[in-house]
């Protein structure tokens, strides 16, 4: 077993780390506060080319694998940038997984090319909000009319929709009650963003504030046939194959949030001095944050691994669902103690940790929560009956 980064993939964590960290944690809370997209940040992962990594190379990305895409997210998340940077682009990089391998030849060209250069804004419509979880009973529905379909419906928790051109957007074509499985009769398509027959809503939230999430009221919006991504009814089919990458990804993110957090706590325990002495001699105050660092470091192998498995076409649902689990709780771990270790003044905000705890709070729960993740890996791992 070889647990050591090639050199290329080494030079990709140095040179985001180089350019992420050109953003100090003082912008990233000011965008947090006013609610404001990070657009010097985007356009400057834009110019760089940093998202298009996992664009194939003939559509101008530059073909790497979701390991690679991982360390350029985590590298994002540690230098302060947290979840509100990697959500810009968070999406161009799962996403559009869907559309590369699915997606007719002509949908490809006309829309990798530019998401990879930035220029176009993808945001991913799936979660409803009287479906949750379970994805076959979502409601919006695509009704075929000659060449285009006309969509109705509500989708809920959709990040960037605000700032998009382009949806993948998953629709019933069927009734559930009229197909012999439930996950059969969706489909998946590549709509635009038509204000016109879309009523969009920022949500108010606890964090993540520079990246607003929106609920979305669809009514009578026209999408061309040519703009569905494969065939009709197998929608749910292709979504799978964005859900291990997704996980992944979180995952790595969620790391990455950890090590800010973890980073800025033993900056302060350094230079701290109570009762003339640096807080971090104590070992009430080393040992959470040695305990924190090492779950972080455990967790990250089992991510390593996922991201690994994923690259090679190997099964990895076992490994992206359970480095998930890991990584949020040990981001989240790590950015408690992080507050805990600041004391009164890890409760404001000029000191970012607070922010951290936010936001890592938000990766117990999407893209999947921590129990979906134990429902899955108590079934499909270890054969025990469904429980829901």
């Amino acid at each position: 077993m070889d647990f050591e980064l090639g050199e290329q993939q080494r030079d990709i964590q140095a040179a985001v780390r180089d350019l992420a960290r050109t953003f100090a944690p003082n912008y990233w809370a000011d965008r947090d506060e006013h609610r404001e997209f990070p657009r010097e940040f985007y356009d400057a992962f834009a110019k760089a080319g940093w998202l298009g990594i996992a664009v194939p190379e003939e559509y101008g990305g530059g073909g790497l694998g979701v390991l690679e895409a991982s360390l350029l997210l985590e590298e994002v998340a540690a230098s302060g940038a947290g979840m509100n940077g990697c959500s810009t682009m968070h999406l161009t990089i799962f996403g559009l997984n869907v559309l590369a391998k699915h997606g007719s030849e002509a949908l490809r060209r006309a829309v990798l090319p530019h998401a990879a250069t930035g220029e176009l804004h993808v945001c991913f419509g799936v979660t409803e909000p009287d479906a949750g979880t379970d994805t076959t009973r979502i409601s919006t529905f695509a009704r075929r009319e000659g060449d285009h379909y006309i969509v109705h419906g509500r989708k809920v928790w959709i990040t960037k929709a605000g700032d998009s051109q382009k949806m993948v957007l998953l629709a019933r074509t069927t009734p559930r009650d009229e197909v012999a499985k439930p996950t059969h009769g969706l489909s998946v398509f590549l709509a635009d963003v038509d204000r016109d027959a879309m009523e969009i809503r920022p949500i108010p939230k606890m964090g993540r504030n520079a990246v607003a999430s929106n609920e979305i009221v669809i009514d009578g919006l026209k999408v061309p046939v040519s703009a569905r991504i494969g065939e009709e009814g197998q929608g749910f089919r292709y979504l799978l194959d964005g859900l291990n990458p997704e996980r992944i990804l979180l995952a790595h993110e969620a790391l990455g949030l950890g090590r800010a957090a973890l980073d800025a706590a033993t900056r302060y325990a350094s230079e701290r001095i109570v009762f003339e002495r640096p807080i971090g001699q104590n070992q009430g105050i080393a040992f959470p944050l040695a305990e924190a660092l090492t779950r972080l470091d455990a967790a990250r192998l089992m991510a390593r691994n996922a991201a690994w498995r994923y690259d090679r076409g190997l099964d990895c649902g076992r490994e992206a669902n359970m480095a998930k689990f890991l990584c949020a709780d040990a981001g989240f771990q790590a950015a408690d103690r992080a507050v805990q270790t600041l004391g009164g003044m890890g409760y404001a905000r000029e000191y970012h940790v607070e922010r951290y705890f936010r936001e890592s709070r938000l990766l117990r729960l999407a893209p999947v929560s921590q129990e979906m993740v134990l429902n899955y890996v108590s079934q499909h791992v270890m054969g025990l009956p469904r429980s829901y």
